[in-house]
């Protein structure tokens, strides 16, 4: 896979992919002298990260390290020497020494000062051109030719590149019109790499709303509910904030919390039924009480809107998802909005999703993020098989496993050149 180097001060390391994984690599990679050449599918580099930031780009997080970890689920291991190398008081640091500031929101998600993603890149990306890493823009990558070599279609035809160490970071499959497209899984595979399927993660719902319920209330939010789930597992899942009903089911930030374990458990049993009360700030005996006061002449939509607080896009829901019978007693009307079940059978599909499961599995891998099976190949970011949620986890991991890749790259040819 990799070309014999001279002296150590000669060698030289292709990247392919420039997302914040890639470029990080880059970074650590160049300080250890020799040639590194980045290379990209697209017209031009950190496509996907310049649209997370679109919103308010969300670095890192600033809650302690051990609940941070806990955020990565079954590969916390694999990733912890990882992310304590290179954490998100570094990532802060690291920002700063680029002219960034950052701040800690109230839900203690870290930003940029100016909230931007845009400013951060041009100034990162003139600090590597200034050190010496070469870009390749539209350089799509086919995989290897007999020879060992790196095989690329570009607008100008194929071409072939070499390197001593090469370093993958071409993302999931979640956002093909930004380059992160899984086509490198049928690659790795073929070497004989083990990949994980990849599965979507962060991801939206199916559900088949009645045609007046989505006319009427696609697009709006659900603020301030509880999600309760027992997964396949029987484990507890808890989560309060909002989501958004859409044309084609649910989404936004309380669904994604809940989406890996939602997900898993309709591969498992084929249904998922998380339980959403409507009203969290109000416990089920008050609200059996408030709902039992007459309501005369008074309509149910105005005695749930008077009495519970529940109008507009929350009526609706519970008026799609309860049985007519619920209504007609106030203890079963109130423990049906405390509970009110969210049968989900399928998730949207993976090129929609924000993020991907699956990839590059760690038991494939060494210390320094190398294939076993591929010496001189090193892999990084999101095609490797981990997830978390939303909230600067996902970036946070993928830095840091770009760096680790990078040092592991140079660590790999340097003891190379002592043999």
């Amino acid at each position: 896979m990799v070309n014999p180097m001279e002296t150590n001060n000669t060698h030289s390391i292709a990247i392919i992919g420039a997302g914040p994984a890639g470029l990080m690599a880059a970074e650590a990679a160049i300080q250890g002298g020799g040639r590194v050449d980045v290379y990209d599918g697209m017209a031009s580099v950190g496509r996907k990260f310049l649209l997370a930031g679109k919103g308010g780009l969300n670095l890192t997080h600033s809650e302690p390290m051990e609940s941070f970890l806990s955020r990565f689920g079954s590969r916390e291991a694999n990733l912890r020497p990882i992310i304590e190398a290179f954490g998100p008081a570094d990532l802060r640091e690291w920002a700063q020494g680029l002219g960034i500031g950052t701040f800690v929101g109230s839900s203690g998600r870290v930003f940029p000062t100016d909230q931007k993603a845009a400013p951060l890149l041009r100034a990162w990306l003139h600090r590597l051109r200034k050190a010496g890493v070469v870009f390749h823009s539209r350089h799509r990558w086919q995989g290897w030719n007999e020879e060992g070599g790196l095989c690329f279609d570009t607008p100008q035809g194929p071409k072939q590149a070499t390197a001593d160490a090469l370093i993958l970071a071409l993302g999931g499959g979640s956002w093909p019109r930004l380059g992160s497209d899984g086509a490198w899984v049928p690659i790795l595979s073929g070497r004989g790499v083990t990949v994980a399927p990849l599965r979507p993660s962060n991801c939206g719902f199916d559900y088949p709303w009645s045609e007046h319920f989505r006319t009427r209330f696609a697009g709006q939010p659900v603020k301030t509910v509880a999600a309760s789930f027992t997964d396949a597992e029987g484990e507890e899942h808890v989560r309060v904030g909002e989501f958004i009903v859409t044309a084609t089911g649910v989404e936004g930030q309380l669904i994604y919390a809940l989406s890996a374990a939602l997900r898993d458990t309709i591969e498992t049993i084929g249904i998922a039924t998380p339980r959403l009360d409507l009203t969290p700030g109000r416990d089920l005996k008050r609200l059996i009480h408030d709902l039992s006061k007459p309501r005369g002449s008074a309509s149910m939509a105005k005695h749930l809107q008077k009495r519970a607080g529940i109008d507009g896009v929350k009526a609706g829901l519970l008026r799609e998802l309860a049985d007519p019978e619920d209504f007609t007693e106030p203890s079963r009307l109130a423990a049906v909005i405390k509970s009110l079940p969210l049968r989900l059978k399928a998730t949207r599909p993976l090129d929609e999703a924000i993020s991907t499961a699956g990839g590059g599995v760690f038991e494939a891998l060494d210390g320094h993020l190398m294939i076993r099976a591929l010496p001189g190949v090193f892999c990084a970011g999101e095609m490797l098989d981990w997830e978390a949620p939303t909230g600067g986890y996902l970036l946070t991991a993928c830095f840091a496993t770009g760096r680790a890749a990078g040092l592991g790259a140079v660590a790999w040819l340097e003891a190379r050149a002592n043999l």
